[in-house]
C-alpha cells in the first residue's frame, strides 16, 4: 500500500489542484479511463465542503488529503479540521438533510449523522452518487470523508 499526502491551505483555488493531483493518481493506479470524471467530481465536492468549513470556523489550518493504491482500490480521504457541533447519534428523519455517516452504492449505512445542513447534506449526496464506496466521519475535531473506487491493477503503483 502506498500513500500520497498533500495539504492546502483553505483557497478555493487549491480545489482545482487536489482534483487534478487525485485524477492523475487514479489514472497511475489503473482507476478505468470511465471512472476518472467520477473520482475528479467527487474529490472536488469533498474539498470544496472542506474550505467552505475552514473560512468559517479555521481558515489558517491546512486540509488534508490522503491517496491510496490499497488490494486493488484507489482511496481517497479528505480530512478537514472545522468543528462540527451536531454530532446525535441514531438515523436521520431525512436523509438529504442529515445522511448517516457510512455510505456505499448498495444502499448500505449505519447509524450516525452528519450535521444539520442542507448544503452539506446535499453534498455528500453527490459524492455518494459518485463513489463507489464512501465513508463520513465526523467529531468535534473536524469531519473525514473516505471514497473508493475499483482499479484495475494494471496502472504504476504510487511506491
Amino acid at each position: 500500500m502506498a500513500t500520497v499526502e498533500l495539504t492546502f491551505s483553505a483557497l478555493p483555488a487549491h480545489v482545482r489542484t487536489a482534483r487534478l493531483i487525485a485524477t492523475a493518481i487514479a489514472r497511475r493506479t489503473g482507476v478505468p479511463e470511465a471512472v476518472l470524471d467520477e473520482v475528479r467530481l467527487a474529490v472536488g465536492e469533498a474539498c470544496s465542503r472542506a474550505v467552505e468549513a475552514h473560512r468559517r470556523h479555521c481558515p489558517g489550518q491546512p486540509i488534508r488529503i490522503e491517496l491510496r493504491d490499497d488490494s486493488g482500490r484507489f482511496e481517497v480521504t479528505v480530512t478537514d479540521a472545522a468543528p462540527s457541533d451536531d454530532l446525535s447519534v441514531g438515523m436521520p428523519a431525512d436523509p438529504f438533510v442529515n445522511p448517516p455517516h457510512m455510505f456505499s452504492r448498495d444502499g448500505q449505512s449505519s447509524l450516525g449523522v452528519f450535521p444539520d445542513s442542507l448544503t452539506a447534506g446535499f453534498g455528500i449526496a453527490v459524492i455518494v452518487g459518485l463513489a463507489d464506496d464512501v465513508e463520513v466521519l465526523p467529531s468535534a475535531e473536524g469531519l473525514r470523508i473516505r471514497m473508493s473506487w475499483p482499479a484495475a491493477g494494471n496502472g504504476v503503483a504510487l511506491n
